[in-house]
């Protein structure tokens, strides 16, 4: 790999006598509190860190006074290219950056896609964003779901996301259209794996890891209803998976919802609306979390993209529903 893609951190310091006791991981982790004590642990077993000018083991304990050495060779994460593109940042300071992601982007390079993704934008956009895993993306949302994001910037809020998310703390809600007239809300708590034959799907299996979606309704249609989904696990294509077992599958979902196949008592005109419809009505509309920085709940909102709301308008309109909300949908769409 190109030296110009790695950070290095050469320095001396000396361990002060209140340091006594303490491991020498224990004592870097103090030091380097944007990196893990795992990667802290691999820096003393390549012989980068040197304690008195001799290599040292990760439970090797301070006396104080020390000569501590470090000479750090921090790799790039990751080597897919750089690109210039337009990422629709919603918040961004030194530790995190929140996107609204528009439907159709994906968020990480793959087999037939191999650029043009969030990511690559990311590693444009800030230069050390290639020392994290990932470009510091902690969790992703499909191609053609929109909605908002947070990329970490730092190693230390990598780490706070990561493991909030790991902990279930983190609050996505999302909004969606569903079919079919759902008359109450509900808890799903299904497990989600690998489907057994058509390996790009998930499904529902017992020998899959616990998934739970909590929905609200919304607003009922003649023949739809939206809905208001929080997650307690962020399993792939949670919500997607959960709400076609029910029997409500998302509106325009190619994949667990035939979006091709319609209501035989859909007006003609509202099934070229449905069928046209290029994407499953799902929008991640609410993100909230522990700022790794400043230890504060921190919460973002975004509006719903223009394409669901023309959609919302095709509904009402085919069912003679009128409302004067002058167009601002979160009006009526409560974000709370």
């Amino acid at each position: 790999m190109n030296q110009q893609n790695n950070q290095i951190i050469a320095q001396n310091t000396r361990a002060n006598p209140e340091d006594a006791g303490l491991r020498i991981d224990q004592y870097l982790t103090r030091k380097f509190p944007e990196y893990s004590r795992g990667a802290i642990q691999k820096w003393i077993s390549k012989g980068e860190i040197l304690i008195n000018s001799n290599p040292c083991k990760p439970k090797q304990k301070l006396k104080g006074y020390e000569s501590i050495e470090i000479n750090v060779t921090i790799q790039a994460a990751i080597e897919d290219k750089p690109q210039k593109i337009d990422l629709n940042i919603h918040y961004e300071d030194d530790e995190i950056i929140v996107i609204n992601k528009p439907a159709g982007m994906l968020v990480h390079p793959g087999a037939g896609n191999p650029d043009g993704t969030i990511l690559n934008g990311l590693l444009a956009h800030n230069d050390t964003q290639k020392l994290l895993p990932r470009a510091g993306i902690v969790h992703r949302l499909d191609k053609m779901t929109s909605g908002l994001m947070v990329i970490a910037k730092t190693s230390n809020a990598y780490n706070s996301l990561v493991e909030q998310l790991k902990e279930h703390t983190v609050t996505r809600q999302y909004f969606a259209i569903v079919k079919g007239v759902l008359a109450k809300d509900n808890r799903i708590d299904m497990p989600i794996g690998r489907h057994k034959t058509h390996r790009t799907k998930m499904a529902i299996s017992v020998n899959g890891k616990r998934a739970v979606t909590n929905f609200e309704v919304i607003e009922n249609f003649r023949h739809y209803t939206t809905i208001k989904v929080n997650l307690e696990t962020g399993r792939t294509h949670q919500i997607r998976v959960h709400m076609h077992y029910v029997g409500y599958q998302l509106l325009g979902d190619p994949v667990y919802g035939n979006h091709l196949r319609v209501e035989p008592t859909l007006e003609a005109g509202l099934k070229d609306v449905v069928r046209n419809f290029p994407r499953q009505a799902l929008h991640a509309k609410v993100l909230a979390f522990i700022h790794p920085q400043k230890d504060k709940l921190v919460t973002f909102k975004s509006k719903l993209p223009n394409d669901i709301l023309d959609l919302l308008d095709e509904l009402r309109d085919f069912d003679g529903i009128n409302r004067d909300d002058d167009g601002d949908w979160d009006v009526y769409y409560p974000e709370n």
